[in-house]
Formats: structure tokens, sequence, C-alpha cells
């Protein structure tokens, strides 16, 4: 099969597209014939930084779309044939960008008829982080506030539209030319960072999804209300954080996103329902693979940006 790897770290230039023997699935797996795989920020990070999964060689992608093609042992939720989408196993379950990849048969869930699978394959690692931020973590409720940063990002534009299904009042942080986007998918308020310090307008959060860190997650504490929460997906920097949650009367989470069938499932709900709707800025086939990682590292995307591995999606 073919598939991107790499044999060192670096820039997008160390990706190459090679020949591996096709998986074959284990007990509980599913083998996925992959017809499109989304790319996120872990991606190029994992590519250039010694992170978790140790030296090359591998292949890269957690987002995956696709066609399962065999099951593995004792496997009851999918047949060949059937149309799925999910998150592979984080970090360690890597390997979507590939033509087959396997997994845990309860990492995916059916996909949504409303997506193709280039949309679908931009759903599950932005989406469940969202949803395991606001809904796991945070157990947002109908009318609190929330703040959501880089709101037009991948994990951004998922957060404030499964805010906005809870009934929250959502307020985004993003340069002013992605406001009517923001907008059109249910934000509330919008601060264009360019132009004001959010810390200085926005007052009385529930809820802070913090998709930046650094002076930007310590700044955003002060914008909750006394007991309000804020969620990190940039899981460092705890003890300096809590401090500071502590000093102010408020909370902190830093949270590492998981595989999550049940997390899945409602997020295909929500699509199913209109509620969600995931925002493809640019296709990249396999042979412009460092291209899009090279969009990617712009920091300018709005939406997800998706590996086609097959023509016929």
């Amino acid at each position: 099969m073919r598939a991107i790897s790499q044999d060192t770290l670096g820039g997008p230039e160390v990706l190459k597209e090679v020949e591996l023997p096709r998986p074959e699935p284990g007990p509980s797996e599913v083998l996925v014939r992959v017809h499109a795989a989304g790319l996120n920020p872990t991606d190029w990070k994992h590519r250039a930084h010694k992170l978790f999964l140790g030296p090359p060689p591998f292949v890269l992608g957690w987002d995956v779309s696709g066609v399962v093609e065999e099951t593995g042992t004792g496997v009851t939720l999918f047949k060949p044939g059937d149309e799925v989408f999910g998150m592979l196993p984080y970090p360690h379950g890597v390997g979507s960008h590939a033509e087959y990849v396997t997994g845990p048969a309860r990492a995916f869930a059916r996909k949504p008829s409303q997506l193709d699978h280039v949309q679908a394959a931009a759903v599950p690692l932005a989406a469940l982080t969202a949803w395991q931020a606001l809904v796991d973590t945070a157990r947002v409720q109908p009318g609190q506030r929330v703040l959501v940063h880089a709101a037009a990002g991948g994990v951004g534009h998922m957060a404030v539209q499964i805010a906005k299904a809870r009934g929250a009042h959502v307020i985004g942080t993003a340069s002013e030319g992605k406001h009517e986007f923001l907008r059109a998918i249910g934000a509330d308020e919008l601060v264009d960072y360019r132009e004001a310090d959010f810390a200085d307008v926005v007052r009385d959060v529930d809820v802070v999804l913090d998709t930046i860190a650094g002076d930007t997650r310590t700044r955003s504490l002060r914008t909750l209300r006394p007991g309000g929460l804020l969620v990190s997906i940039l899981p460092y920097g705890k003890d300096e954080l809590d401090a500071e949650a502590q000093r102010l009367g408020v909370r902190a989470e830093l949270l590492l996103v998981e595989a999550d069938h049940a997390g899945m499932n409602a997020i295909a709900d929500l699509v199913e329902q209109g509620a969600l709707r995931p925002r493809v800025e640019a296709t990249f086939t396999m042979p412009e693979i460092r291209k899009a990682h090279e969009a990617g590292e712009t920091g300018r995307t709005t939406g997800k940006l998706v590996l086609v591995v097959r023509d016929d999606v």
C-alpha cells in the first residue's frame, strides 16, 4: 500500500511516499480502506519534534474516513463495506496517512450520510477534542458563557458549534476576516485579537477553551467568573497554571484527546441534526503532502486541511 512516511525528524521535506505492507486487523480491530484523512497541528509537531512517537520511521495521521475492508476476531459493530469515520487512539495508534489502516473497532462510528469522506475526515480529532473539553470536562449548560480561542481553527470551529448546540452563549477570538464565518456557525460575540485584548473586554465567562497556551492561557483565567473553568488542550505547564487559577479563585484542567466511540457517536448525531458541519479549507493528494504541511504550519487555516487518499471520494 502507499503511505506517507519519514526516516528522520525535520521540516516538510522529510516526508515521502513509500510502499508498505498492508496491515492485518487483530482481535477487536477493523482494517479500513482510507478514502481521506484529516491533517492536524499534532501531525507537523510530531514530524518535526521528538514527542510521543519516538524516533522515525513512522506514518502520521490520526483522523480517518473510509470503508471497512476486514474485521478482526470479536468485532460486532461493523461489517466489510460499512462507511466509518473516527480517530485512531492518540498518540500511539497513529497511521492514517496511508491507503489502509487498522484500529480498534470502537475508535470508529458510522459515517453520517450528510458528509462525504473528505468532510468526514475533517471531523474526528478536532471535534472529539472540543467535545471532551466542553461536554465531558466542563459539562457546558444552557445559558453559560463560553470563550473559545482561535475560534476559526480546526478545534475552535468545532467548539463553537458544540457549545452552541449545548445552548451556550459563545464568544470567540479570531482575526476580523474570519468573523463572518464564525457568526454563520453560531458565535454570539467576537473579539479581533489584533485590535483588542480579550482579557480587557471579556468578563464573567463560565468556561474557556484554550487552544493557544502561553500568555493567552494565563490571561484567560482573568475572564472567568469565580469558580469558572479553563480547559487547555495543550497539556503542559500545569503547576504554573494551577497556581494562578487558585490565586484567582477559578479552576484549570489540561486535556489530551482520547479515542472515544461514544463521543464519535454523539458527534455523528450532531452532524445528522445539522448542528455540526466541518469547514474544509483545502485538500491535498498524497504527492502534495509536503505542501499540506507547509500550509498547516502557517497557522492561518480556517477549519481543516484534508489529505485525499483515494480519487473517488
